[in-house]
């Protein structure tokens, strides 16, 4: 799968949580997850303008196993999610609570 454009994951990250995202800078997050394998990436990071209560998002995009296609993801930097690892975490909890179906 080839790596997901910051167009793409702008995109995703504006239509999700509307506002307006400029790219910031990518960086490498690599989780260990006991009894659930490793989770190794790039996150993107992006200001966010415009948005009633966050002025950061992380996004990236994930193969789905048995397919060509990619999963994509877009976290507010609110609450708990204070960085790119905590972003990640965020999601993998969401997952976990809602299914690889539902909302992240």
């Amino acid at each position: 799968m080839a790596e997901a454009s910051t167009d793409d994951l702008k995109r995703v990250i504006e239509s999700q949580h509307a506002g307006t995202a400029t790219f910031l800078q990518s960086v490498r997050v690599h989780q260990k997850k006991a009894n659930e394998g490793d989770w190794d990436g790039i996150v993107h990071i992006f200001d966010l303008k415009d948005h009633p209560s966050a002025k950061r998002a992380y996004a990236w995009a994930s193969p789905i196993s048995g397919s060509a296609r990619a999963r994509f993801f877009a976290v507010l930097h609110t609450g708990r999610v204070t960085g790119p690892m905590e972003a990640v975490k965020a999601a993998a909890a969401a997952i976990r609570k809602w299914g690889a179906q539902g909302a992240t």
